[in-house]
């Protein structure tokens, strides 16, 4: 018989190095490795369904829902056709199709965010004889961005608001202080030069024939009224059980009932389309990291990184930063971030300091780190994809000509604002 010890380590490390080389097969490599540490006997079948943060599913699934009713209002591209025709120039039009990607994807996932806007980006090249490159780059990297704002941005924000315990309020205002949506704010200001630089030639009048119409604005006032439920919701589960999940759920159902009654929409179609291969890839990671929590393995880890740093705390804040930075410019960061905040409570534990510090500098460095590289985030692979269908296929330098310098400025300004805050 396996020590299961060792049969938990082996698939996760397995799992990430897979995940690495095949990033296109990372659900069948989740859901592998979960049966087989399940098949294996290193966790029970109750074990694994207990490690799968069910509230976190509900957040995702429900707002899943709701970002495709949302965007099939056709709302979101009517509003960036009536900024684009408002602007003085193509510059301030771009920057502004940049904020409102920013603005959307706080609340919609970010890849269907790229979706939304793209269509509008891709009109306003082709009305202006441009490459649209590095248009389609700066909203996938934008959305990316504010995406970690909000509870409901993206699932780097869920796995943390899960694993912390934190509800959709605690990310702007956490225990007396300002929370993260303010450091990711001041990130986006800073970036936003970034971006300013890279499209302030571009003085020609930007105007677009308008063609969107508005099928319903029941999608944004469901999603708005999801919003003002779930911030209230703090207050009837200060623990972040999992009222937010069911809240999110409920939601859902309603909006697939008013699609079934009002737009004739196929149920059995719409919850086919859904994105079930993120659903699955998540209760995968879920259950590959609760093995080697339950086995030991995130004490020794948290061991040995507190050897490297010792009792310096800016030391080890700084390096679990550039750290997730670095290592998400290239892995998915959501089975990164999933690894290691267990790992930031306990090195937290042992430097008897607030955990806030280390696993908001986390969920920085994770879920922007991604935006270096066309690889590092499902929102750039997305963007690539539609600009190579279009006949502009990116070259993984050029994204990183524009993705570096905006990450670094958007990291540097959110890291110190943590660090200041939360230290």
């Amino acid at each position: 018989m396996f020590d299961p010890s060792y049969v938990s380590i082996c698939v996760f490390v397995l799992a990430y190095i897979l995940f690495i080389f095949f990033p296109e097969r990372r659900t069948i490599i989740a859901v592998a490795g979960a049966l087989l540490l399940v098949m294996s006997g290193a966790l029970s079948w109750r074990e694994a369904i207990i490690a799968v943060n069910w509230n976190v599913m509900g957040i995702f699934i429900g707002t899943l829902v709701i970002a495709d009713s949302f965007m099939d209002s056709r709302v979101p591209a009517y509003l960036a056709e009536r900024i684009v025709n408002h602007s003085k120039n193509t510059c301030w039009a771009i920057l502004w199709i940049c904020m409102l990607s920013s603005f959307i994807s706080a609340f919609v996932e970010n890849v269907a965010t790229v979706l939304i806007m793209a269509p509008i980006a891709l009109a306003l090249a082709r009305k202006l004889k441009i490459d649209p490159t590095n248009m389609l780059i700066a909203i996938a990297i934008s959305s990316n961005l504010q995406g970690t704002a909000t509870l409901i941005g993206d699932p780097p924000s869920m796995l943390l608001g899960g694993f912390a315990k934190m509800n959709f309020m605690d990310f702007f205002f956490y225990q007396g202080r300002l929370s993260i949506f303010f450091a990711v704010q001041l990130g986006a200001v800073v970036s936003f030069a970034v971006l300013y630089a890279l499209f302030r030639k571009h003085h020609e009048k930007a105007e677009i024939v308008a063609v969107e119409k508005v099928r319903s604005w029941v999608p944004t006032a469901i999603l708005v009224l999801l919003i003002v439920v779930l911030a209230c919701s703090s207050f009837f589960d200060p623990g972040f059980s999992s009222l937010a999940g069911r809240i999110c759920m409920v939601f859902a159902i309603a909006t697939v009932i008013w699609e079934k009654w009002t737009n004739q929409k196929s149920i059995h179609k719409g919850v086919r389309a859904l994105d079930w291969d993120t659903t699955f890839f998540l209760m995968g990671i879920f259950i590959i990291v609760g093995s080697i929590t339950a086995n030991g393995w995130i004490e020794r880890i948290a061991q040995a990184l507190c050897g490297i740093i010792g009792t310096n705390i800016f030391i080890g804040y700084t390096l679990l930063v550039f750290l997730a930075v670095a290592l998400s410019a290239f892995i998915d960061n959501v089975p990164f971030l999933a690894a290691m905040l267990p790992v930031a409570i306990t090195i937290s534990d042992k430097l008897q300091i607030n955990p806030s510090l280390l696993l908001f500098g986390l969920l920085i460095g994770a879920s922007l780190g991604g935006n270096i590289t066309p690889i590092g985030a499902s929102a750039n692979i997305v963007a690539c994809g539609l600009l190579k269908k279009e006949g502009y296929p990116v070259r993984f330098g050029h994204f990183v000509k524009i993705g570096l310098p905006f990450t670094l400025a958007a990291v540097m300004a959110a890291y110190l604002f943590v660090w200041f805050v939360w230290k």
